[in-house]
């Protein structure tokens, strides 16, 4: 479990596809700055985020300088960006949260949903407001305006969601305030770039148990063929209402 506050942006150092000398698959090798304390009371099998994604940290070094190697299974490349880093890349950091840990975003869990490009970047004063359009529209349902979201492992408020379907419309945007922008990777892409998203759980939990109540409800008395129909009818009138619920309990929760 993450908290979506970066605490360390690293850069990656190797990236070695199908490692033929190791157990973990593709291999990523990410170096710290030199001031860093990040990895001051790390242990093999820790779980540091990575761009957002949960991943295991399989060898480590402090000295000369401190580093860290994490395997990537097939699986997390297909869902996430993270077969795109290359030696160079800047990435964010963040350590699993402990149980004295303050609780400055929200909770992450690590695992990515999807990914997104940023379709539009517009200044604003001193602050950066970036468009996201995510590849698997699916997951707009779980974002509402003035809620949580975690791009690349950093947790944000979306300030403007557009549902619409089409081309120009499914898309949602957050701001970067000055001092976000000197801390996470986003600040630094293009549009174009694409990033991890992972979207609120409580929204994922709270549509589920609705789900489950409103469907059992419903098509609970359908026996004939008639009574299929109609508890067909009334399960899909009862999935709009559940994910107008969704929405608008999540929105409260966060207004």
């Amino acid at each position: 479990m993450f908290t979506g506050i970066v605490e360390e942006i690293g850069e990656v150092t190797t990236y070695t596809p199908n490692d033929p000398l190791s157990k973990n698959g593709t291999t990523l090798t990410i170096t710290l700055p030199s001031s860093s304390s990040l990895l001051s009371d790390c242990h093999l099998g820790d779980s540091i985020a990575v761009n957002g994604v949960c991943l295991t940290v399989t060898t480590f070094t402090l000295t000369p300088s401190a580093s860290f190697t994490v395997g990537i299974a097939p699986e997390t490349l297909r869902l996430t960006n993270l077969g795109s880093l290359r030696p160079g890349s800047r990435v964010n950091l963040e350590r699993a949260v402990r149980a004295d840990t303050r609780m400055g975003g929200h909770f992450v869990q690590g695992h990515v949903d999807t990914v997104a490009e940023i379709i539009k970047i517009t200044p604003d004063g001193e602050a950066l407001t970036f468009r996201f359009q995510p590849k698997n529209r699916e997951v707009l349902r779980y974002v509402v305006y003035k809620g949580f979201i975690a791009l690349d492992g950093t947790s944000l408020t979306v300030t403007a969601v557009n549902d619409e379907a089409g081309p120009e419309g499914g898309w949602w945007e957050v701001m970067l305030i000055a001092y976000t922008q000197e801390r996470v990777v986003v600040a630094g892409k293009k549009v174009g770039e694409t990033v991890n998203v992972e979207v609120d759980m409580t929204a994922k939990y709270v549509e589920k148990s609705l789900r489950g109540y409103l469907e059992g409800l419903l098509g609970s008395s359908s026996s004939s063929s008639s009574q299929e129909k109609e508890g067909e009818e009334g399960a899909n009138k009862g999935k709009g209402l559940l994910e107008k619920m969704v929405e608008g309990i999540v929105k409260q929760g966060f207004a």
